[in-house]
């Protein structure tokens, strides 16, 4: 993903990405209207919950996939290498994996490790401390993923 690191043209920008300048103030103006993107002087830039929505689709480093077993020995055919699969993973899965998933640490560990999320690890922590379990742990961990990433299942 390339990154804008500084004042950028408008009409050098619309004519990299194709659009017109007209587009693109369409594209900003919805941005501004779900909080992606914020006013900064006379421009724009990312806001938090913008990074936090483009974290959400940006892959885990290579080999470091989150594989989903239903326990020991019975993996299921299902991975997720973003944020994004994660929650569609965690909305298919039967409850039975992410139950035991939770409480072995595996997903404080992926989300520390390979998403390098340290506060969105330990909310896997202490939602383990909470017991949940069936579709109550589901609807929590969708919930929480998607507060943290402003993101839903597509």
């Amino acid at each position: 993903m390339s990154e804008v690191t500084g004042r950028t043209d408008m009409n050098e920008f619309a004519q990299k990405i194709g659009l017109t300048i007209n587009q693109i103030l369409e594209q900003i103006q919805e941005l501004l209207k779900v909080d992606f993107v914020k006013k900064v002087g006379s421009g724009y830039g990312i806001s938090e919950k913008g990074k936090a929505a483009l974290k959400s689709v940006a892959p885990v480093p290579a080999n470091m996939d989150f594989l989903f077993y239903l326990e020991v020995g019975q993996p299921t055919s299902i991975s997720a290498r973003t944020i994004k699969e994660f929650l569609q993973a965690i909305k298919q899965l039967p409850v039975a994996s992410l139950e035991f998933h939770l409480y072995r640490g595996d997903f404080e560990k992926w989300i520390h490790g390979a998403v390098n999320d340290k506060a969105f690890a330990l909310e896997f922590a202490e939602m383990k401390k909470s017991e949940l379990d069936g579709e109550v742990l589901r609807k929590e961990i969708a919930r929480a993923t998607e507060t943290r990433y402003g993101v839903e299942e597509t």
